[in-house]
């Protein structure tokens, strides 16, 4: 069971992506956070395998939080925003820090795109449940430790 702890500032999207992520019977949301500092209690007393974090929060943002995260408690992270989009500087950046991957907020137009979007969501933490991460600064940032690819 993948244990997982949805970070975000909206209460709707915090209920979304926890019901998107519980359809996944593999999958528990332990908690939300409706911030950083509330994040962090959390993630001491529920010591999560998987956090989803948003980029744009009152009192500090996700990528400080992701950078002090790997810093003093590597572990791996979803960067989940309207922010994170294939390119975007603050997507890169997260990367740079150690997120293992992102996917933008959903836009829940239809029925058969959340279900899409819950697709890829799943798979997402499910990789990053997999994957493993060092602290930030110990050999090219908070990168996820990856097997090394195989040239064809």
């Amino acid at each position: 069971m993948v244990r997982v702890l949805v970070i975000d500032d909206s209460a709707l999207i915090r209920r979304l992506l926890g019901e998107l992520l519980e359809q996944a019977g593999d999958i528990e949301v332990v908690a939300t956070a409706r911030d950083p500092y509330d994040a962090r209690e959390k993630i001491k007393r529920l010591d999560p395998d998987v956090l989803t974090l948003d980029v744009e929060m009152p009192r500090m943002d996700g990528l400080t939080f992701l950078r002090n995260l790997m810093r003093l408690r590597p572990m791996p992270v979803v960067m989940v925003s309207s922010l994170t989009e294939d390119g975007a500087e603050e997507t890169l950046e997260a990367l740079a820090l150690g997120a293992v991957d992102f996917v933008t907020k959903p836009r829940g137009d239809t029925a058969q795109g959340l279900e899409a979007y819950a697709d890829e969501l799943i798979g997402k933490v499910r990789a990053a449940a997999r994957a493993r991460v060092r602290p930030l600064g110990e050999g090219g940032g908070g990168q996820p430790l990856r097997p090394p690819r195989r040239l064809p």
